[in-house]
């Protein structure tokens, strides 16, 4: 299982009631009412968990690398960096990653925001992270991962083979779970000398595993707050049972009322204990898929 990460079992008890035709006395009702209000009280305790918000994000970074080399006039192409470094996946065997313009930004203004405060590490003198930098733009994700390099290359193949020379990088660029990228090749002085320095954000999107439906967990806590209210009818019908002589005309009435009250909260019940267990499947699908994809180690 995934760090962090909860799992939502949910288990809901249903009391059947069946009510065969003829009257029943007071003192079958109101045994039978006993075991309908523990049923009200477990129903009422159920939890349903925020899945999604429990997952425990991983970021993956490596030492950054400065592999110093030559000024020259060489211009760089992020489309190109991308090219060699999907085609070292290719070559290990792995999907080809796709280009994310979110992931994009991130790299850019990454690279943009070292040469203008003359750092090169994966947290800003501000304090800003990698995992943070990449949230701030939207992107939301189970995984991601940064790679950094400084200095002058003669061509992109050189610049990524320096980065799979290094096992940190390589691990990253090789990384199984990532589906997508964003690139950042810039231009600039960084400590009075021309470098490039380029980015890479990698990143398996938090869409990549189905959460489970919020809109079936509100038709749950719906039906609970249904039988909240049906509950609480149901109270005060007993009450009035209790306070009723059977020999009074309209006691079976009463009876009959109660009853019909406890059919629909049955029914109800059987309803709410469905969408629980649909929501529990589709929570322990997403838990499994993070969990899988957070145990790859590339």
């Amino acid at each position: 299982m995934a760090k962090g990460l909860k799992w939502f079992l949910i288990l809901a008890v249903v009391v059947e009631v069946a009510f065969g035709a003829g009257v029943y006395l007071k003192d079958d009702v109101l045994k039978i009412s006993d075991s309908f209000k523990t049923s009200v009280q477990q129903i009422q305790n159920i939890d349903v968990g925020k899945v999604v918000s429990e997952v425990s994000k991983q970021v993956l970074t490596a030492t950054p690398l400065n592999v110093g080399g030559e000024s020259n006039d060489i211009v760089f192409l992020k489309s190109k960096v991308i090219e060699e470094t999907n085609k070292q996946r290719v070559e290990n065997g792995l999907v080809a990653l796709t280009e994310n313009k979110l992931l994009y930004q991130v790299a850019a203004a990454k690279a943009n925001d070292m040469f203008k405060n003359q750092y090169f590490e994966h947290t800003s003198p501000s304090g800003v992270d990698p995992g943070t930098l990449v949230s701030s733009y939207g992107y939301e994700y189970i995984i991601t991962g940064e790679n950094l390099i400084l200095g002058n290359f003669k061509s992109e193949a050189e610049m990524v083979q320096d980065w799979m020379n290094s096992p940190g990088h390589r691990a990253n660029i090789l990384n199984t779970s990532y589906t997508e990228i964003g690139e950042a090749v810039v231009k600039g002085t960084y400590e009075g000398e021309t470098v490039w320095i380029a980015v890479q954000e990698f990143g398996l999107p938090l869409s990549a595993c189905s959460g489970p439906n919020e809109d079936l967990k509100d038709q749950i806590e719906d039906s609970r707050a249904q039988l909240d209210s049906l509950s609480q009818e149901l109270d005060e019908a007993k009450t009035e049972i209790e306070h009723t002589d059977k020999n009074i005309s309209y006691y079976n009435e009463l009876i009959d009322n109660y009853n019909k009250k406890v059919n629909e909260y049955n029914s109800l019940a059987k309803s709410l204990k469905l969408k629980i267990a649909n929501y529990n499947n589709q929570a322990n699908f997403f838990n499994e898929c993070v969990s899988s994809a957070q145990s790859e180690e590339g």
